[in-house]
């Protein structure tokens, strides 16, 4: 079992944790994911690491309470343990050779966004992170982007904070204004990733794109994370999570994601139905 050091709320929705997990964090990279299993008799939810410490052997994950299991997750404290804590799994993000990129990140994908954001910073690249938020109190990790990020741009969609806009206005104005970026990469909702891609494709970026579909065991076995990419199918849990967004079929890609969204809710009800009776 995997202690939980650290919890903290970092917006009504989305939760911070830190787990001891030294040979996870010996080896985990930005861009890689862990599947994680609150209690015994929990779903298996795979997470992408939001940051790591190898000296401390710890990992955090941030995960935004959308079904049953992250719901039963949130359940747990400091203190606590979570069943099962599997990775590192997928490949790490590449940024060797990168001199100059635009990261874009969308929402909850920010806690995504962010440890790539970080690395490229660490490795000598220039950064110019944009991020979007619905409003100003979904708004997460702001004080960490701008700490790595040579330029940190902020949109929010009712202009509560920041600029009022979306992240692909943000990223063409730059692109207008003549910053040249050698990669794009750009983690967030499907359909913010697919007007992402398309404005680079006018421009002819190439843009990287983090892919998280449902997963089950991690390994390219269960088939459910699945992609049609290039052509070809591929597995995100294996060949990604991250690929050529000019190649990914986003429409296929977001019509498989809303297949689940009716057994979220439900679970996500039970769960609360079942809450409401304990405190009682």
């Amino acid at each position: 079992m995997y202690k939980i050091v650290k919890k903290k709320e970092l917006n009504p929705t989305v939760t911070l944790m830190t787990i001891e997990a030294p040979l996870v964090a010996r080896k985990a990279e930005p861009g890689q994911f862990i599947i994680v299993r609150p209690f015994s008799d929990s779903e298996r939810i795979p997470l992408t690491i939001a940051g790591y410490d190898r000296e401390q052997g710890t990992i955090d994950i941030i995960f935004q309470i959308v079904g049953g299991t992250t719901q039963s997750l949130n359940t747990l404290n400091e203190g606590d343990f979570v069943q099962d804590f599997v990775g590192p799994l997928g490949k790490a993000t590449e940024t060797e050779g990168l001199k100059k990129v635009a990261v874009v990140g969308g929402g909850v994908g920010c806690a995504i966004a962010y440890p790539v954001a970080k690395k490229l910073h660490e490795v000598g690249v220039e950064v110019h992170s944009i991020v979007g938020f619905r409003s100003e109190d979904l708004i997460i990790l702001e004080d960490e982007f701008k700490a790595c990020s040579d330029k940190y741009v902020l949109m929010t969609d009712d202009g509560s904070k920041g600029t009022k806009g979306l992240v692909t206005n943000a990223l063409e104005e730059l692109i207008k204004a003549g910053e040249e970026y050698d990669e794009v990469i750009t983690i967030g909702p499907l359909i913010m990733m697919k007007f992402v891609v398309q404005l680079t494709k006018k421009y002819d970026v190439k843009t990287i794109v983090s892919m998280n579909p449902v997963m089950v065991d991690g390994t390219g076995m269960c088939g459910g994370c699945r992609l049609t990419v290039g052509g070809k199918t591929m597995f995100a849990c294996v060949d990604g999570p991250d690929f050529d967004g000019f190649l990914v079929d986003f429409d296929e890609a977001m019509a498989r994601s809303a297949t689940y969204r009716p057994f979220e809710q439900e679970k996500r009800e039970k769960n609360c139905r079942l809450m409401n009776q304990e405190v009682k």
